[in-house]
């Protein structure tokens, strides 16, 4: 199994930053890696959907968990290379009414041993972009967040 974690603190709060994560469709808005987003059915566990790359690479995922304002995690199978990535969005709301983003992803099956290193880097590479990006469409979304700057991360320190 191969892992990695990445987190941010946002100052949208959590349910616009699940309304932006949940919008399959506008994700390519946010997220520079994706030419094209859709899912089949409503945001729900098991729903299947399809990502597609810059340079027209399609990815085929499912939603594996889904919670309202809690996050979410897609599941893309990779059989040519005997793994499963997982990558799981999770919204932590804080006291303050800021929100802790972890995006973490996991692969694992057979290959992932071999195949993890090279494909999690890959996958992981613009976690810190995406997640500001998101952070910043939520904020946008919320009206606009004292103590943080336009990009919706916090900026009032720890």
């Amino acid at each position: 199994m191969w892992s990695h974690r990445q987190e941010l603190v946002s100052g949208a709060p959590a349910q616009d930053l699940f309304a932006v994560l949940s919008d399959v469709g506008s994700w390519p808005e946010w997220n520079s890696g994706l030419e094209h987003a859709e899912l089949s059915g409503p945001f729900a566990e098991g729903a299947p959907g399809l990502m597609v790359m810059p340079g027209g690479q399609r990815l085929a995922f499912r939603l594996s968990w889904v919670s309202v304002n809690e996050g979410f995690e897609d599941a893309t199978e990779v059989p040519e290379a005997g793994i499963v990535v997982y990558v799981r969005h999770s919204l932590e709301p804080l006291v303050d009414g800021r929100t802790r983003v972890v995006y973490q992803c996991t692969i694992d099956g057979p290959g992932a041993d071999e195949a993890g290193p090279q494909i999690g880097a890959a996958v992981t590479a613009d976690f810190p972009e995406v997640m500001a990006a998101l952070s910043a469409r939520a904020a946008v979304r919320a009206g606009g967040l004292r103590g943080t700057g336009l990009d919706g991360l916090d900026r009032t320190g720890p």
